[in-house]
């Protein structure tokens, strides 16, 4: 099986950023985290956050608005109609029906995403609808947990990344592992 990171690997650039800034406009009281939002994205970029400062920190102030500015149903289909071509070529002409992703990004966004690529596997953090409460935050160490838990006897062929740091769990599970970076592809395993 090919697995696949969904940020910055086949996707040009941070969704959930970008979901971010969809909100803003909606949302524009939200401007106000902007300063705190781009310093955590560019801390955990570079692995500085830890999976217990994301719950302690930022996971309660995406649960204090999750039901009053998500719209679960309606927001990914308008969210992906304007980011598809976002999507890098490079995956669609390498896909698989066994692919993967696992990825940070919440469950109902992505989702919508897989269902447009005909990918049919996917691991994600997750919102749940009827609360607003994040119940699996899917970075760095969560994920090769999560994909044992899920996947467990399967082998990861290739896996697709665009951090060694944040993904380096999964590099080691994989047979070979690549790191994208924009359009280029580097094998590192």
């Amino acid at each position: 099986m090919n697995v696949y990171d969904f940020d910055n690997t086949i996707y040009d650039g941070e969704s959930t950023l970008d979901l971010f800034f969809f909100y803003i406009k909606r949302h524009p009281e939200l401007l106000r985290r902007l300063p705190m939002v781009l310093k955590a994205f560019a801390r955990y970029r570079r692995g500085e956050v830890t999976i217990g400062e994301m719950v302690e920190k930022y996971v309660p102030l995406v649960e204090k608005d999750a039901l009053r500015v998500f719209d679960f149903e309606n927001d990914p289909a308008e969210f992906w109609d304007k980011h598809m071509n976002k999507i890098k070529p490079f995956y669609k002409k390498q896909q698989r029906d066994d692919d993967l992703i696992i990825t940070a990004s919440p469950d109902f966004n992505i989702e919508e995403i897989c269902r447009r690529l005909g990918i049919k596997r996917y691991l994600t953090s997750t919102i749940d609808r009827e609360t607003g409460k994040i119940g699996r935050i899917c970075v760095r160490k969560n994920k090769i947990r999560y994909f044992f838990e899920a996947y467990g006897g399967e082998t990861i062929d290739n896996f697709y990344t665009d951090s060694i740091k944040n993904d380096l769990p999964l590099i080691e599970a994989a047979r070979h592992a690549f790191v994208v970076k924009g359009n280029k592809i580097t094998q590192v395993k």
